[in-house]
């Protein structure tokens, strides 16, 4: 019998990073939901944050600020990050935490339904090098779509929480959801536009570039 999962195994080679530790107390203690990207996975992005060099990151739900400021450790030098979230409320407290972090002059907040915003940076004409998805699952596919509308040459898109904690893998799990999270994983795996992998730990990671 296994001690550990990979998960659990992988996470006790790292010493826990107290200012995400903190963000993800204060998420708790504000009521929000507890649904930041798994730390390892955040770790992922500033990895491939970094190793792409960007500089224009689109992040599609900013809950409490966990994810934006993983994405910002990565980031390059002058870069930006445009963050859409729902509520205003969600945005101050991310706001403060990327604050908090370093990087409160490098982040744009944009508040609203999410597809609402993405028609108007279209209308500006904007693109970028980096999409993290972490938003309405039922619209995963629809932001995906945007995703590769407004991406530079090479651009690297990934999309979390593809399993939706095992409903996505129930066939007796059929809810609006569900069924937009498996086109979504469907696009990603058979678009022609994109080179893709899905990443099965914690709780599924989508991994795309755009050709």
């Amino acid at each position: 019998m296994l001690d550990q999962n990979q998960e659990q195994y992988s996470e006790q080679l790292y010493t826990e990073d107290e200012l995400l530790l903190k963000v993800t107390r204060k998420i708790a203690e504000s009521g929000m939901p507890e649904v930041s990207i798994a730390p390892g996975y955040g770790r992922l992005l500033t990895l491939l944050v970094s190793l792409s060099r960007s500089s224009r990151i689109l992040e599609i739900g900013a809950l409490g600020g966990y994810s934006g400021i993983c994405l910002c450790r990565g980031m390059a030098p002058g870069g930006k990050l445009t963050s859409l979230e729902l509520k205003a409320e969600y945005a101050r407290l991310a706001g403060r935490h990327l604050e908090l972090a370093g990087y409160g002059d490098a982040v744009e907040y944009r508040i609203g339904p999410a597809l609402d915003s993405l028609r108007v940076l279209e209308a500006e004409g904007r693109s970028f090098d980096f999409f993290f998805i972490d938003a309405d699952k039922e619209n995963y596919p629809n932001y995906l779509e945007y995703a590769i509308k407004l991406a530079s040459p090479g651009a690297v898109i990934a999309g979390d929480n593809i399993f939706l904690r095992g409903r996505t893998l129930n066939r007796e799990k059929n809810g609006p959801a569900v069924q937009a999270m498996r086109r979504f994983n469907e696009m990603i795996a058979t678009d022609d536009r994109l080179t893709s992998t899905l990443l099965p730990a914690y709780d599924g990671l989508a991994l795309a570039v755009v050709k």
